[in-house]
């Protein structure tokens, strides 16, 4: 019995210093750093366009750039776009791109 609850107190302590203060190095906090990599995702809808711009017109390259910024999700009978998000369910390839091009060029570039 005796010896159950010293395992239980040393569990119990070694849980409770577990749950302090953060690990530190002298008087400074330890910080973990993340590492920045590649963006792989633009800040915005409008920056993701405007950076497909730069792929050659009609390719399928630019289209798969659109479509990676704006996922595709085809209707059968889509209605007029009104802005880029509407680009999305339209479902013939071209039609999407030229929709997608028109409104990326539109959008006024901001420096």
């Amino acid at each position: 019995m005796r010896t159950m609850l010293t395992v239980l107190a040393v569990l119990y302590s070694a849980a409770a210093c577990a749950q302090g203060a953060p690990p530190t190095v002298g008087d400074k906090p330890l910080v973990q750093v993340k590492s920045r990599g590649t963006p792989t995702k633009p800040k915005s809808v409008a920056a993701g366009v405007q950076a497909c711009l730069d792929i050659e017109d009609g390719t399928k390259g630019r289209l798969d750039c659109y479509d990676a910024v704006v996922k595709p999700a085809p209707k059968p009978k889509p209605s007029a776009a009104k802005g880029v998000l509407d680009c999305r369910f339209i479902k013939e390839e071209d039609d999407r791109l030229a929709c997608f091009n028109k409104f990326a060029e539109q959008i006024p570039k901001f420096r």
